[in-house]
Formats: structure tokens, sequence, C-alpha cells
């Protein structure tokens, strides 16, 4: 069940009508040329992304030498990136081609208008996002408005993830956290929302599971959560700037629970960053908040290099492409596009879904009432209140 402002049939027909929702009045651009000579591409991830779609971009080289020479591959934190690409742009010296983002980076880049609108102006080079995406990853599409495409896409929580050796009683409820977290000081961890998947997923959850009066308001409708999270910010230490941190505290057992989504539950464990002994627990009022990854473009790309950029994302979006992104349960499922089942995987992907995955987490994803993030200037200004309001509040 999808809750959200739009519906699917309005999401459809808005994107059937403009090539994507809200770009009716946009004139197509003049389709690049592409290059008489390979290229060398920049692609910098900011949100993992290459740890799923890696395989797919090897592939694309591989099988178009005429096309790229050579990718070379970079990460840089979400929260610096837009920042970095404005002043290349205002330089007139950009060094990147391609960004792999999250919907933090995205959204700042949004606010900045530093993405090159895709839909429609380059929509003949690219697939018809109605068309390919599965429903709720059509959804997703949309909060890209036009300036990107989404590769990878997760029906993610929030979940809580802790040690069942130092956590006797399982929390079911926002109120059985709060009240373990304040017996148990300090053991209760999550990241800086603006660089972690999992701790934007809770920050935007909560306000459904809390019951607050707009979950889509973070300025008017978050009361119970902004109070809510300043209560929880007094029982922990300090909030790291990723969640890779946050997964090794709780797995060396400092920590003891933490939010958590699918894909960072199960990948840990494969990894062994995380005892296979750690559980999950799903709120007796579960909601999901979907999660993406994008493939985005700056603008002032050289047009040779666009024309194979353009090339390369609709590669990505192939069945055979997007199979890869089940990956080690990263992002799980993973596949944004329909009719990529488990069985199209690798079989080293198999067999870690089979081993680390949890049998439920499909009936939950099939069933629990399923929500979109916030839009992009309301996530921008959630995260920046966060920042301000809540990651300055400590455990003493």
């Amino acid at each position: 069940m999808i809750k959200d402002k739009f519906s699917r049939r309005t999401v459809l027909g808005g994107m059937a009508a403009a090539g994507l929702s809200g770009f009716a009045g946009s004139a197509r651009a003049a389709m690049p040329s592409l290059p008489s000579s390979p290229v060398r591409l920049s692609v910098v991830d900011v949100a993992g992304t290459l740890a799923l779609t890696r395989p797919a971009f090897d592939a694309y080289v591989k099988q178009h030498p005429q096309l790229v020479s050579h990718i070379e591959y970079s990460k840089a934190p979400a929260p610096e990136l837009p920042g970095k690409l404005k002043a290349e742009q205002a330089a007139h010296r950009l060094d990147i081609d391609l960004v792999l983002t999250g919907i933090d980076a995205l959204s700042a880049g949004l606010k900045q208008d530093i993405w090159l609108p895709l839909f429609p102006q380059y929509a003949g080079a690219l697939p018809n996002p109605s068309e390919i995406y599965q429903p709720h990853a059509l959804q997703m599409q949309s909060f890209a408005q036009g300036h990107a495409l989404e590769v990878v896409f997760c029906p993610a929580g929030p979940l809580i993830e802790y040690n069942p050796e130092l956590v006797k009683k399982v929390p079911t409820t926002t109120a059985d956290v709060l009240a373990w977290a304040k017996a148990n000081p300090k053991k209760f961890i999550y990241a800086r929302p603006e660089n972690s998947g999992p701790a934007r997923i809770f920050m935007m959850g909560l306000p459904y599971l809390l019951g607050d009066t707009n979950p889509r308001d973070p300025r008017k409708g978050w009361d119970k959560t902004w109070a809510y999270l300043a209560e929880l910010g007094k029982t922990v230490e300090y909030y790291p700037s990723g969640t890779g941190a946050v997964m090794q505290e709780l797995g060396s057992g400092l920590r003891a629970m933490t939010p958590t989504q699918t894909g960072w539950d199960i990948n840990p464990r494969a990894l062994g960053v995380v005892p296979a002994s750690v559980e999950v627990a799903k709120f007796d009022n579960q909601i999901i908040v979907c999660d993406a990854q994008y493939m985005a473009v700056p603008k002032d790309i050289k047009p040779e290099k666009l024309a194979v950029v353009l090339d390369l994302m609709k590669f990505m979006l192939q069945p055979a492409q997007q199979a890869v992104t089940y990956d080690e349960g990263y992002f799980y499922p993973g596949p944004a596009v329909k009719n990529v089942p488990l069985s199209m995987a690798p079989k080293s992907s198999q067999e870690v879904i089979a081993k680390f995955g949890r049998p439920w987490y499909d009936q939950m994803i099939a069933t629990a009432p399923t929500y979109m993030p916030l839009n992009a200037d309301d996530l921008v200004y959630a995260l920046g209140r966060w920042d301000q309001q809540i990651g300055v509040i400590t455990a003493s």
C-alpha cells in the first residue's frame, strides 16, 4: 500500500504526458553526438552505490571500448559534494561526469541547481521511467524531479538492530526503544542523518510511528519527532559521520542497538563486520520509508561525454545489469526495474541472501504501509534542523 500525496495513477499519468512529472513545459535538447574516439569518464560515488553497480560499469567499458577508454572512480562524503560541484561549475572547471548519490546529496544538489535536467530534455536517449520501474521505485524516481535516474531501490525500514546478548527484551515500539536507551546510556547509536541512509530513514519514519500531525512537514508537523529525538539524544554518546562506523561499534560490542534498514542488516553480517547472531526487530505498527540511489549528471558536462554518459545510464537499467545490484544484500533487494527476480542474480548473491537474509523481510515489504521520503526541499530542512538542534545533544 502506497501512502503519499501522489497516487500511482497520478505519477504514471504525469510521466506519460511529460516524460517525467513536473517538466511538461521544458523543451527537449538536441541529442549530443557520440564521440569519434573513446573518452575517459570520472564517476564519484557519495552513497556506496559502486558496491552494487561496479560490475555493471565494468561490463559497459568492456562492451563499448569505442566509447569509453577508462572510468576513474572516486568516493566523497555526501555533504561535501554539492558545494564542490557548485564551485567547479562557477569556475568552468568541471572534472566530474557522473555522480552516484542517495537522496541526501541529490536533494542538496536540486536546491543548489547543480544537476543537468534529463527529462524531458534527453528523454529520447533514456528509458521511459513509467515503462521500466517497479511501482514503488517509480514513485522514488519522481523524487529526482527529472534531474537524475534511479539506479537501485530499497524499501528500507526503519527497523531496530540489536545484539541479543546485550538486549534481553526485544523492543517493538518507539517507547520501548527510548526506555531501553535511557536504561542503558551510551549503548544506543546512530549516525548523522545527512550521511547515513539508516539514520535518515529512522528520522523520516518516526513521524509515522509516533503519530505526528503531518509526517510530510518537518517544519510544523513533527513536534513529537523532534521531542523524541531530543530525549533519545540524551542517551547517545556521539553521532558518527557514517553508518560504517556505527556497524563497527555494534559489531565490537561497544554499542548494543541502532536503527537499521534491510540492506544494512544483511550486508555487514555477510561481511563479518557484525556477528551473524545480531537480530532485527520490526515495530508493532511497522511502516516502510523507501530509499533509493541515483545517477545524476552535473551541469556543464562536455557534450561528447554527455552522449556516452546517457548511453551508460541506459545500459545500467537493463535487467541483466540490474540483477547484479542484489550484490551481498547491501541495498536489499536492489533492482529498481521490473522483472528482475533474485534468480537472475549472480550465484554468490543468491547464496548471501539465502544465508543472511531474513524470510520475513519480503512479507514486510509486501504488506507494510509504504511511504516516500520527504521531498527535496523539506529533506534539506530536516537534515539541517537535525544538525542544529539534535546533533548537539549527547549523553554526558
